[in-house]
């Protein structure tokens, strides 16, 4: 899965910047003059390039209006929390201060869902199977009880607070988030309420993560019955170690080892047409 330009995570993600810079730039007067008034630097939160590697070339670049594009559908402090303080860690050092928007969390974004299953419609149409599921990066339990300002909604009644569209604190909950998403996934797919469901994945440690777990939930699958299952990361909008590593080889031979016959790991947007398109539009807005 590595490739001789590097990590999958990495060469997806310089494919993205570089189509989202010519969507961008697409039919501007700038760009017929030989410029343009776009200025693109992509950056990991943990890894090369980093956030202060990429902030010093737009700096440089004289850039003095920036548009900050976590590519994280949804929220919580350990990835847009977390990416967003060490760009302000780094901004600090500026004597001048330069203007930031941040383009808010796109988890029920229409373009994004649309993306999303384009790409699972067309994994579907190529294998026939008996359940979708949706794998969510996990998080700690701690974190989404700890963003519940009220004390009294999050995790309440085994997780059925996060069905609860209209509580402000859902509209905040990265786990109410994930069901939202997954939701307009499904109605978009068509799926039946029995054939999907939704699981988390990559947990660590022994305290307690957001549930159902990835793994069991393959187990709890096969011992139903499901021998074909198709797995859709809609938490990740590249392909990474994660998705490939964690569902598409230990995840399908943990399947196998169950009593399932076949699991179909969907693709991720990576630098898809209509994921650009989809961004274009958040970064634009």
């Amino acid at each position: 899965m590595w490739t001789t330009q590097g990590s999958p995570l990495l060469v997806h993600t310089k494919a993205l910047a570089e189509a989202l810079h010519r969507d961008l730039t697409a039919g501007e007067a700038a760009q017929k003059a030989g410029s343009s008034p776009w200025v693109i630097e992509w950056a990991m939160r943990y890894g090369q390039p980093s956030i202060e590697q990429a902030w010093h070339r737009l700096r440089s670049a004289q850039v003095r209006d920036v548009i900050v594009v976590p590519l994280y559908p949804q929220e919580t402090s350990s990835t847009i929390g977390s990416a967003m303080d060490e760009l302000r860690r780094v901004m600090a050092r500026d004597w001048v201060p330069t203007p930031l928007r941040v383009v808010p969390p796109f988890h029920a974004d229409p373009g994004f869902l649309n993306a999303v299953s384009e790409v699972a419609a067309e994994s579907l149409a190529q294998h026939e199977v008996d359940h979708v599921l949706f794998s969510f990066h996990s998080i700690p339990e701690r974190h989404i009880s700890k963003a519940d300002a009220s004390g009294s909604h999050c995790l309440a009644a085994q997780y059925a607070c996060c069905s609860d569209t209209a509580s402000p604190v859902a509209a905040g909950c990265y786990r109410a988030q994930c069901a939202r998403t997954a939701a307009g996934l499904a109605q978009r797919l068509s799926l039946a309420p029995s054939s999907w469901s939704i699981a988390f994945q990559s947990r660590l440690g022994r305290i307690p993560w957001a549930q159902p777990y990835t793994d069991l939930e393959l187990d709890r699958l096969a011992a139903a019955g499901i021998k074909k299952i198709a797995v859709v990361c809609a938490a990740f909008t590249a392909d990474n170690l994660e998705t490939l590593e964690e569902i598409g080889i230990r995840g399908r031979r943990r399947w196998l080892a169950a009593g399932g016959e076949h699991l179909v790991l969907v693709p991720g947007l990576n630098a898809r047409a209509s994921w650009v398109r989809a961004l274009s539009a958040l970064v634009r807005a």
